[in-house]
């Protein structure tokens, strides 16, 4: 049986990247490996499990074409309001707060947060099928 580990995205500032998702998400270095070309961190919650694997590509300057085939990372947290107004406060650039429903069947309430390099991230509300 298979197991997810990580997602990877590449960034271009390092520092700027890694600011974001302690401050956001309160995830933290667990391993770095520095190659000639590039570097890759991997970033977890203390909870551990999943890693936020981000590659530096030595050199880059330019953005990430992100394309339009990338969707987005997903975490849940245990009050999406709360968190609404961190990250407003925080400055970060984040969307509106969005109660879905099929039909009149709640699914989820959450926000999307943009990371530095244009990265989407749902945080969404504890609670359903999303534990």
């Amino acid at each position: 049986m298979a197991k997810l580990v990580h997602s990877m995205i590449r960034v271009i500032d390092e520092e700027r990247s890694l600011a974001f998702y302690e401050k956001a998400f309160g995830l933290s270095v667990v391993d770095r490996l520095d190659f000639a070309e590039f570097t890759l961190i991997y970033m977890a919650a203390e909870s551990g499990g999943f890693e936020l694997e981000l590659t530096i590509n030595k050199g880059r300057t330019e953005p990430y074409d992100l394309g339009d085939g990338y969707g987005h990372l997903a975490v849940v947290v245990d009050d999406v309001d709360a968190e609404y107004s961190r990250f407003t406060a925080e400055g970060f650039t984040v969307g509106k707060l969005v109660d879905f429903k099929n039909g009149d069947t709640p699914v989820a309430r959450f926000f999307f947060a943009t990371d530095p390099d244009g990265y989407k991230i749902e945080v969404i509300q504890k609670g359903g099928r999303f534990r």
